[in-house]
């Protein structure tokens, strides 16, 4: 690489054989009017990651572009992340994990020509596609972009609507708060410490596919994302100092709190009652058994 890159991808992996070779070249395929670095951290995945990795070291023609490191032991998700962040020298930064893939080779000279000619904003990010377990790509059917997303206020308010693969955004974030490192969802308090610093754009073209059901979020059963969610809730309203957003999402931590203890109570409710069902049929087994013995 001749000079400082432009902007620095982010590529953490942990078990992604299956995927890693797809995500790496959707990147290395950009076509782009400044440099770009490829960060990929290994966290000492078990599986052919590093083989995979190795050989598109070797053999593809963009291969300069990869800075590529592979952990001898396990760090876990947020301390690798954290790791890959640091070692990012590009004004800007995107994001892609080896599950997910780039679709547009225009993806990053479209955000990065709007961030350059819009100084106000922080961030974009843009339309993705989903890939199911089944094999089929469909509309996204996870996120709902709300008509004010730009602020820090809708981000508090709605949540999460930005997906991973999708967003670019300014590497400047001097020093990343203790809490950081605790959350077990680091995009959005990603996102909120970015949104104390300018606005995000949403691009309206489908430029990624997301993976559903791969990754480990989207892998867990709904009471403990409730439960991820809920103590990503607590730590951003630890460190946050703009009272308003600690209001908004102090609501949205309790109206979570509410739907965990429904939702628990539920499962509860559903686990006695298939007890019940289990307990019924040995029953009945054994007094049809003893009716066909006493015949």
């Amino acid at each position: 690489m001749s000079q400082k890159p432009k902007i620095s991808a982010i590529m953490t992996t942990y078990g992604h054989e299956k995927f890693i070779r797809q995500a790496i070249e959707g990147i290395l395929v950009q076509e782009c009017e400044f440099e770009v670095e490829l960060i990929i951290a290994n966290d000492c995945s078990p599986d052919r990651s590093d083989e995979i990795i190795n050989d598109i070291l070797e053999n593809h023609p963009n291969k300069s572009w990869i800075k590529y490191f592979r952990h001898e032991k396990n760090l876990g998700s947020m301390s690798n992340f954290l790791f890959a962040l640091k070692e990012c020298k590009g004004e800007f930064i995107a994001l892609c994990e080896g599950d997910d893939y780039w679709t547009d080779p225009l993806k990053l000279q479209k955000q990065i020509d709007f961030l350059d000619e819009n100084p106000d904003y922080v961030a974009c990010f843009h339309k993705i596609e989903i890939l199911k377990t089944d094999g089929t790509i469909v509309k996204d059917f996870i996120t709902n972009v709300p008509e004010n997303h730009e602020t820090l206020e809708a981000l508090a308010e709605f949540g999460n609507y930005i997906h991973t693969p999708s967003v670019v955004f300014k590497n400047n974030i001097i020093e990343l708060p203790f809490e950081f490192k605790l959350t077990p969802i680091g995009d959005y308090f990603l996102y909120i410490m970015l949104a104390e610093h300018g606005k995000f754009k949403f691009i309206e073209e489908v430029m990624a596919v997301y993976r559903h059901g791969v990754g480990i979020l989207s892998a867990d059963d709904s009471i403990l994302k409730s439960k991820k969610w809920i103590d990503c809730l607590v730590l951003i309203i630890s460190c946050c100092k703009n009272q308003e957003i600690k209001r908004i999402l102090y609501k949205r931590y309790k109206i979570s709190i509410e739907g965990l203890y429904r939702n628990t109570l539920k499962e509860k409710k559903e686990s006695f009652f298939q007890t019940i069902r289990k307990k019924a049929k040995k029953i009945k087994n054994r007094i049809m058994l003893q009716i066909l013995n006493s015949k």
